[in-house]
């Protein structure tokens, strides 16, 4: 039986089923971040043994993702996806039962080995699966999840760690996971595309290698010093084996990752556009929430309260820019989203010190808004020329390449921002006269100055970063309309 009659695949039942599991999988990046200083006094441990609860999630994630397409391709994606789901569901429930630091980063480690295979599997359904004119509307639901979970984690978590427990930050993901483990298997239906490969070992170590060099360097590069020899080393054995594993991809009969993808350009040119919007997310995610913790003394239930009406914006937007996308194209909604995200950055560069909640609700929900406009489309208009029998590589290269420059992009702000802490406060204390040393009232106002000077530098910067999107958008307006590939069942 072939599925190239898509319009019988239902697209209701199928949607809930990745919706749900994307969700999930990318909600546990983003709760544990509230909890450090709890494991801190729980455990006894310092705060960079902590902190790889997080650090070691996020590399999982992004080793990981370059097996996605061999693994749909081999397995079905339903059972990969499904598999993945289980996994994740019983890891959760090991981290609420680890014992100690190390057994939670270990148990961190596998669970995000799994997180990271569900999103390139469920992008990788929505392109097999879904009919073609609704693939739009699909990806703009699968956006939200990837960019609203982020948003409520660290509100829901904060309410969890409040009210009861560290550990019920992995219990509540045991029914929602298994819920959405028996929807994966119910309600996505089994298919295969193309030949079943052979494992490309090579192209794994190498992949490996690369991965976890280069995610290691970008994540750990403020703290170990990027001039410090761990940091180049890793830097310059990261780029080695990734010049090994193209090579290895480019010669090799049956590549791990079919690196042919990149020949389509409406896809390289998208990707590209996707990382750009990909570090404007992270530059509110991360300066945001670090501003109004550590200059206005908000708790981090209340920081994720002040971002929760521009993460509700967004959500709304999303499905919006799904139904406008057959109508108006790729261009116009991502220049808007643009225009909107440079707005709303450039804004969220002039904070102060005593900067009103309802200035960063507004124009965070104006970023917001933009992010929505131009995710999809630029997701979209690239993957849509891939044939179906390549979408799983393609899916799998988009997500791994994401998650390295969002790696590199949060290692990229925390170095600016510590740098332009430095200059600022030399100017600050300069500025101050040459009297005697200052007391801790001025010294706390300059460091709380010299830090929103930073904060206002950096989002300059990522201000820089999301025009450039600009005059690469409408390159997009060479289209190409894919031809529809049959998908055996």
């Amino acid at each position: 039986m072939e599925l190239s009659q898509q319009k019988t695949m239902p697209f209701g039942p199928i949607m809930l089923a990745i919706v749900c599991g994307s969700f999930l999988a990318i909600l546990g990046i983003s709760t544990i971040n509230v909890a450090l200083p709890v494991l801190m006094e729980d455990f006894g441990s310092p705060l960079n043994a902590a902190q790889w609860t997080l650090t070691g999630f996020m590399l999982a994630t992004g080793i990981v993702a370059p097996l996605c397409g061999y693994l749909s391709d081999k397995f079905s994606a339903k059972l990969v996806y499904g598999i993945s789901l289980l996994g994740f569901t019983l890891m959760s429930m090991a981290c609420a039962l680890a014992w100690n630091m190390e057994s939670l980063i270990a148990f961190r480690i596998l669970q995000g080995a799994f997180s990271g295979i569900v999103m390139p599997t469920t992008m990788t359904i929505i392109y097999q699966v879904i009919p073609r004119e609704r693939q739009a509307f699909a990806l703009s639901l699968w956006s939200l999840c990837a960019m609203l979970a982020p948003a409520i984690g660290p509100t829901l978590a904060g309410w969890l760690v409040e009210r009861f427990d560290w550990r019920w930050l992995f219990y509540i993901n045991i029914p929602f996971g298994v819920l959405a483990t028996l929807l994966a298997f119910r309600l996505i239906p089994f298919y295969r595309v193309g030949r079943t490969p052979s494992f490309d070992g090579i192209g794994f170590v190498t992949a490996l290698a690369a991965s976890t060099a280069l995610l290691l360097a970008f994540s750990e590069g403020n703290t170990w010093g990027w001039a410090s020899i761990q940091i180049v080393g890793l830097i310059a054995f990261g780029f080695v084996m990734l010049g090994a594993f193209i090579w290895r991809e480019l010669t090799t009969e049956h590549p791990l990752l079919n690196l042919s993808v990149f020949k389509e350009f409406r896809y390289t040119l998208s990707l590209i556009l996707s990382c750009i919007v990909t570090i404007s997310l992270y530059s509110g995610t991360y300066l945001t929430p670090l501003f109004l913790q550590n200059i206005q003394r908000l708790s981090a239930m209340d920081t994720g309260l002040i971002l929760l009406p521009a993460s509700l914006a967004m959500a709304a937007c999303m499905p919006l820019t799904g139904a406008l996308y057959k109508r108006v194209g790729p261009v116009a909604l991502i220049v808007s989203g643009v225009i909107l995200m440079g707005v709303g950055t450039y804004a969220m560069g002039h904070l102060h010190l005593d900067t009103s909640k309802a200035y960063i609700m507004f124009w965070m929900a104006v970023r917001n808004v933009g992010i929505s406009l131009a995710t999809m489309p630029a997701t979209n208009a690239g993957m849509e020329v891939i044939p179906r029998v390549l979408s799983g590589h393609a899916s799998s290269a988009n997500n791994w390449i994401r998650q390295g420059f969002g790696s590199f992009s949060i290692g990229l702000f925390t170095s600016l921002l510590v740098a332009r802490m430095t200059v600022h406060s030399a100017e600050l204390a300069k500025g101050a006269g040459n009297a005697a040393a200052p007391d801790a009232k001025q010294a706390a106002l300059i460091q709380a100055q010299s830090f929103t000077s930073s904060v206002n530098d950096v989002y300059f910067v990522a201000t820089v970063i999301v025009l450039l999107a600009l005059p690469l958008t409408f390159l997009l307006l060479r289209r190409k309309q894919p031809a529809a590939l049959p998908v055996k069942a």
